[in-house]
């Protein structure tokens, strides 16, 4: 379910984990426009209007179950990221050269969230877990 990536900024890598209450991401817009870092998901006990927690089912947002939160598609820039299997072991999985992850952003200003998209795995990674982040070109 991708608990974990690893992004960069200008000066160096960062292993980001969701149960930060720190954690973000850094975004590309659906227009090509840098967002920057972005607060990943929302924990329990964080204030705020939108879900609880850090992903979106891709079925979920096809049948329109993020609609109330006017949710745009953006783009996750990651060099890796992590999936933890049923005894908690920890895979990293390198992001294809011009592929992101794809998100969801609501919200605004401080209450702005980024929640990653999730699928079926591929069917060789089904034994890690049963949600995958969801990849799509950026080029």
């Amino acid at each position: 379910m991708c608990g974990g990536v690893e992004a960069r900024d200008a000066e160096k890598s960062y292993k980001v984990y969701f149960p930060s209450p720190k954690a973000a991401i850094p975004v590309l817009g659906a227009g090509g426009e840098d967002l920057g870092w972005v607060r990943w998901g929302r924990r329990k006990g964080e204030p705020g209007a939108s879900p609880q927690g850090g992903w979106a089912k891709l079925e979920t947002v096809e049948r329109g179950g993020w609609e109330k939160y006017k949710p745009q598609r953006v783009m996750g820039l990651v060099q890796r990221y992590m999936e933890k299997d049923a005894e908690r072991t920890s895979h990293w999985f390198d992001m294809v050269p011009g592929f992101a992850l794809e998100c969801l952003l609501v919200g605004e200003g401080e209450q702005q969230r980024l929640y990653i998209v999730t699928t079926s795995p591929p069917p060789e990674y089904a034994w890690i877990h049963d949600r995958w982040p969801l990849l799509g070109s950026i080029a």
